[in-house]
């Protein structure tokens, strides 16, 4: 709002001036998350307890038991989770929809090998010489290597244009040097030049040896292999005797189709809507337990407690239970990429729980400042240490509500990072050990699942909801 200077001349002016002031300033200011009535945030905070969370971990571990250890999204795992998810909230009398979408997928089947033949062979070794590209095509190939404007003036745009393959003999493997392009242009345009394989290699001596990098989406045909700038600069040399290289990599890459789980509890202002999230995909690594099964777990619980309690917000509350965030925030994204200016517009606020159950926990919140001070306001009020962290921002599934302007937060019992010594006297636990020694691992069961933490932070959960879902 412009501002307008003006002379008061009596204290009747003077008095409107002030008010316009104030109306402006309350335009603009964030709107405070109030106290919900004591009663709403105490009955769902009883209603919520461990053991019924405990009970949906528990299921959850069975279903990766039954389904190669983990819950993946694109994974029989990760549907029967989803299903699982749907089924409690239909019978808590949740509207429920799944919400598909199609997820890229690439897996290396097999290990994969890169050796030079000739007089100098050897083979290479896989993660400190080369990576497989991601979405990298399947073959064995061996063949002479042949560098595609990989020296001279003209090597930083090495294989980007069509017109570099020329001469180029049918089946080779090209060599390529990274840079001025994408992987996958220079891929592609190997492809289409008869290549049988392509080698891409660092530009220039760095500290991380392997060149692991994505062609973005599925689609070549041909192996696509990233290595160090000491590996393909040996290369090079190589190639001017005519050297041979054998590559080998066994690769499915395509699409797949995943879900998000949304449930929507009706309440009287539409408008206000207060959403409430966790992902529900593991890694491939584990079973993913604490990651984020306990964030599932509790939300789920939160959700059919609120129900059960048939104490009917003033606002709407609607569930969300994100596929592929592990993946890169893929069922979040999705989500907030089809929503029109005015269902934005009419989300309040975003609620993200994302492991809470630690077994080295900490009592870490994150977010909008409004956000904040609620969880932090409660912990306070209970004698319990907490600590804002920055560094969560867009890493997990309230990233893409962040982006549009919604104010967004949640709580986190720490990941793979190591705990201080002040925060073990502040929060308990080991100092100089990590968070959750579990993450992203196949030990990430039941087992490693800490029900204190769950406890603590389930009822933080719990007040948070109440809190906006009550306010005006």
């Amino acid at each position: 709002m412009r501002r307008t200077t003006i002379v008061a001349v009596c204290l009747i002016s003077g008095l409107v001036v002030l008010a316009i002031a104030l109306f402006a300033l309350a335009r603009t200011e964030p709107r405070p998350a109030q106290s919900p009535d004591p009663e709403t945030s105490s009955a769902l905070r009883e209603a919520v307890s461990p053991e019924g969370i405990m009970e949906h971990e528990r299921r959850f571990q069975a279903i990766a038991d039954d389904n190669s250890t983990n819950r993946a999204a694109g994974t029989p795992g990760y549907d029967a989770s989803a299903n699982y998810v749907a089924e409690r909230l239909r019978k808590a009398g949740y509207r429920v929809t799944i919400q598909e979408f199609e997820l890229p997928v690439f897996q290396e089947t097999e290990p994969a090998r890169l050796q030079l033949g000739g007089p100098d062979a050897r083979d290479y070794t896989r993660g400190s010489d080369f990576a497989v590209m991601e979405y990298s095509g399947t073959g064995w190939v061996k063949a002479k290597i042949t560098p595609v404007d990989a020296v001279g003036e003209d090597m930083g745009s090495s294989g980007c244009e069509a017109d570099d393959f020329a001469g180029f003999a049918e089946g080779g493997v090209t060599l390529l040097r990274r840079g001025a392009c994408t992987f996958e242009q220079k891929a592609r345009n190997a492809e289409a030049a008869g290549a049988s394989a392509a080698v891409i290699f660092d530009g220039r001596p760095s500290g991380t040896e392997t060149l692991a990098a994505t062609l973005g989406s599925p689609g070549a045909r041909i192996p696509v292999i990233g290595t160090s700038f000491s590996v393909g600069d040996a290369l090079l040399r190589e190639a001017e005797d005519g050297a041979n290289i054998h590559i080998s990599a066994r690769t499915i890459s395509g699409t797949r189709t995943t879900s998000n789980v949304i449930a929507q509890m009706p309440g009287r202002l539409t408008e206000n809507t207060v959403m409430v999230g966790a992902h529900l995909d593991s890694v491939a690594e584990g079973p993913g337990i604490n990651d984020n099964g306990s964030g599932s777990a509790t939300i789920l619980e939160i959700a059919e407690e609120m129900s059960e309690l048939d104490n009917r917000p003033r606002n709407q509350v609607r569930f969300a239970f994100w596929g592929a965030e592990e993946l890169g925030l893929i069922g979040s994204t999705h989500y907030v990429d089809g929503l029109e200016a005015e269902e934005l517009d009419a989300i309040s606020a975003y609620l993200n729980f994302d492991m809470v159950g630690s077994p080295n926990h900490a009592r870490f919140v994150y977010g909008s400042e409004e956000v904040v001070t609620v969880f932090e306001d409660y912990f306070a009020a209970r004698n319990l240490d907490s600590a804002e962290t920055l560094n969560l921002s867009g890493r997990s599934d309230h990233g893409p509500f962040e982006e549009e302007g919604i104010p967004t937060g949640g709580i986190f019992s720490g990941a793979g990072g190591t705990k201080s010594g002040a925060q073990a006297k502040d929060f308990g636990g080991e100092a100089g050990q990590s968070y959750d020694p579990c993450y992203h691992a196949a030990c990430d069961d039941i087992g490693n699942v800490d029900r204190e933490a769950v406890d603590e932070l389930s009822d933080a959960a719990a007040h948070a909801v109440a809190v906006f879902a009550q306010r005006k």
